[in-house]
């Protein structure tokens, strides 16, 4: 099945911290989407084992779009040359135009690998003559596929970024990104929980920023080009 766009993603909720706004609009819109859980998140502090895929998947229906695992192991995910397969495998067997991935980390291991590995398995899915390649044969009966675009979302786990490349006014579906991230509660508290909240001031911190209630911001492994110089809307200064 073709999908418009992969999110690559160390956690069961990650994408939906990190992006959970944009990819309720990209639904609305009817792009496909397809998450890819790289660990199944076991074992979640506050619920018993597979709670949380339970709450992936309602998670994914709040939001409107598709999800599988990979059910690597969380807390010892590694950018390990099969991992890297795999999701070179998915792109070229779902052709996205855009895969977003996680940006720069260093605070939790798993999205450390995950960052890099994402990268390398982009560039490893455009190649071809994967059957001169000893160890390539999992790519071998695939044709190659090049996106269009590799995006990276803030790290919520991180420190905020001076700069980045564009953001997405997601002030209309904030309350759907709230109750999609509100879905984990194998993870986060329903009342009161201090990451949630430190989660969304950010969100609002940008969306200041920008001059809307709340905004989730993006680097681009490329520079950006546009037909239309006229698309940008108008910012606060200017």
């Amino acid at each position: 099945m073709a999908y418009d766009a992969l999110v690559v993603a160390a956690h069961p909720d990650d994408a939906e911290v990190q992006m959970g706004g944009t990819l309720a609009i990209l639904a609305d819109r009817g792009q496909r989407i397809l998450l890819v859980d790289l660990t199944d998140g076991e074992p979640a502090e506050l619920a018993e084992p597979g709670t949380r895929a339970r709450q992936a998947a309602e998670a994914a229906r709040i939001l409107g779009v598709d999800r599988i695992s990979l059910h690597l192991q969380d807390r010892f995910l590694t950018d390990a040359l099969a991992v890297r397969l795999e999701v070179a495998r998915l792109i070229r067997m779902h052709r996205p135009r855009w895969v977003y991935g996680i940006g720069e980390a260093c605070v939790h291991p798993d999205h450390v690998a995950a960052a890099g590995l994402t990268r390398a398995s982009v560039f490893l899915a455009r190649l071809g003559q994967w059957e001169r390649v000893p160890g390539g044969e999992r790519l071998a009966n695939q044709e190659p596929w090049a996106i269009e675009r590799l995006f990276f979302p803030h790290c919520k786990m991180e420190p905020p970024w001076a700069e980045f490349a564009f953001a997405i006014d997601v002030s209309a579906v904030y309350e759907r990104k709230r109750r999609a991230v509100g879905a984990y509660q194998s993870i986060f508290r329903p009342e009161g929980d201090r990451l949630l909240a430190l989660y969304e001031a950010e969100d609002q911190y940008f969306g200041r920023l920008l001059g809307v209630a709340h905004a989730e911001i993006y680097r681009s492994a490329a520079p950006l080009l546009v037909d239309d110089p006229t698309v940008f809307r108008p910012a606060i200064h200017g």
